[in-house]
């Protein structure tokens, strides 16, 4: 699916000639940012008839979007359908693992299922620059004009009503622009769409691949060819801080990484250098032997959202729609954080709005806001308030330390033998149990967590 680069330099050209064009008249629909959510709501347009640009600020698209995560395709299916055949997705996960980990000691739970490891698989891993270039060639082939190194500097407003954006060289028009410029989006903001943010609302990701043999992945994690699994980490390894460490199976490499939370870690004192996490994380036993023998082939930083639904903006205005991470459409559900599905559906249900906008002739606010209702209707919705609650959990320190290291401790001492007569089963756990977790504030912390 992705051309040649004589084909794509010809394409290039061409669209930027007609971007040319573009300055001097309006089109029907500008989205700005050619990640999932922009480039989704464009194949969902493609063969509306209308004319569609999308601009991106990158070289091409991909090379701002940088998550090496995990994509669950069940949600996805209804909204498109034939867009997994030929995508250069990754591995499908086969295996989860969760990590607990003490100071020195961890404990890994394994799930396997047959039904992870039957088509059509649930879930794949992804490498986001692959997948976002061959997606936007494909939705170029389509007849959307994809125009990459294109920053967007302002809205165009007749009163307040969006029209069209400004960047550096022109002035473009539109019936309806819609921002999917990710988790900062400068165009809500100028919309007035969405209201200040705050440090608790978002964590800090970084991220390194690591390349390895395919066949060395797959022995490694016990897996057959192209199979995958994909591992959470909790515990010592942030220091008491929220967050938590990542780990994806690609095809020919892992994503691993540490995931902290703004506000925890500027909390902390003194002050630690966040990089510092990873590499201390990349030299315990647990992730070292896994790694062992592969090259960085890539490092790289970014926002999430922690908010969930509390940091959700108005998600229309008259002209203009948010999408993704722009809408605030990103959940942590504690075992897994959700965005690409959230970002690739709401995509398509703007576009499907700004069609039927287009059969009314109408763009306005009120006409706009079917889009609210289509996202309530979706499953996007469904979850983020049925996670509502996961924020306050989240700020519990407890769960990052004290639990992960008394689930540890317990096992080793079940496991253990030593010079000592081993005293029997029941008071070892009953000991630990009390010891770790048979208290108060253990007590308050299951009465939160059952809001979950």
């Amino acid at each position: 699916m992705v051309a040649n680069t004589e084909t794509q330099a010809k394409r290039c050209a061409l669209r930027y000639a007609r971007c040319g064009e573009f300055a001097m008249d309006k089109v029907d629909v500008i989205i700005v940012g050619g990640g999932l959510a922009g480039l989704s709501c464009a194949y969902e347009l493609a063969d509306s008839g209308m004319t569609v640009i999308v601009l991106e600020r990158g070289d091409f698209s991909g090379s701002k979007n940088v998550t090496g995560g995990r994509i669950y395709l069940s949600p996805l299916r209804n909204y498109l359908p034939d867009l997994w055949k030929e995508a250069p997705l990754e591995r499908h996960v086969t295996k989860e693992f969760i990590t607990l980990l003490g100071e020195t000691n961890s404990t890994t739970f394994e799930l396997y299922s047959d039904r992870s490891n039957q088509e059509p698989y649930p879930s794949y891993t992804l490498l986001r620059a692959k997948f976002d270039r061959w997606f936007a060639d494909l939705v170029s082939e389509k007849g959307v004009f994809v125009i990459p190194q294109k920053n967007v500097d302002d809205l165009i407003r007749e009163g307040e009503k969006v029209i069209g954006v400004k960047t550096e060289e022109e002035e473009i028009g539109a019936d309806c622009v819609v921002a999917a410029d990710g988790i900062l989006s400068f165009l809500a903001e100028k919309a007035g769409l969405r209201k200040p943010f705050q440090p608790q609302h978002f964590a800090l990701g970084f991220k390194e691949v690591i390349a390895l043999d395919p066949k060395t992945i797959e022995d490694r994690f016990r897996m057959g060819e192209k199979e995958g699994a994909a591992q959470l980490f909790a515990g010592t390894l942030t220091k008491g801080i929220m967050g938590g460490g990542f780990l994806y199976t690609n095809q020919e490499s892992l994503s691993l990484g540490i995931v902290v939370g703004i506000h925890s870690l500027n909390q902390r004192e003194p002050r630690e250098e966040i990089y510092k996490f990873l590499d201390e994380f990349k030299e315990r036993p647990e992730i070292k032997n896994l790694i062992k023998g592969g090259e960085v082939a890539e490092y790289s930083a970014h926002l999430i959202s922690e908010g969930g639904i509390h940091i959700k903006p108005r998600v229309y205005g008259d002209g203009i729609l948010l999408t993704g991470d722009a809408a605030g459409l990103g959940l942590n559900m504690l075992v897994t954080v959700r965005g690409m599905e959230y970002a690739m559906a709401s995509g398509v249900l703007a576009g499907r709005t700004i069609k039927m906008a287009k059969e009314k002739n109408n763009f306005s606010a009120s006409s706009l806001a079917y889009y609210e209702k289509l996202l309530n209707e979706s499953f996007i919705m469904k979850e983020m308030n049925n996670y509502q609650n996961t924020l306050s959990i989240l700020e519990n320190k407890r769960l990052f330390s004290k639990y992960p290291r008394g689930v540890s401790d317990l096992f080793e001492k079940v496991m253990r033998v030593d010079e000592n007569p081993k005293e029997g089963l029941y008071k070892t756990i009953s000991q630990e149990l009390k010891k770790n977790f048979f208290n108060w504030e253990t007590f308050k912390d299951w009465l939160q967590f059952r809001k979950v």
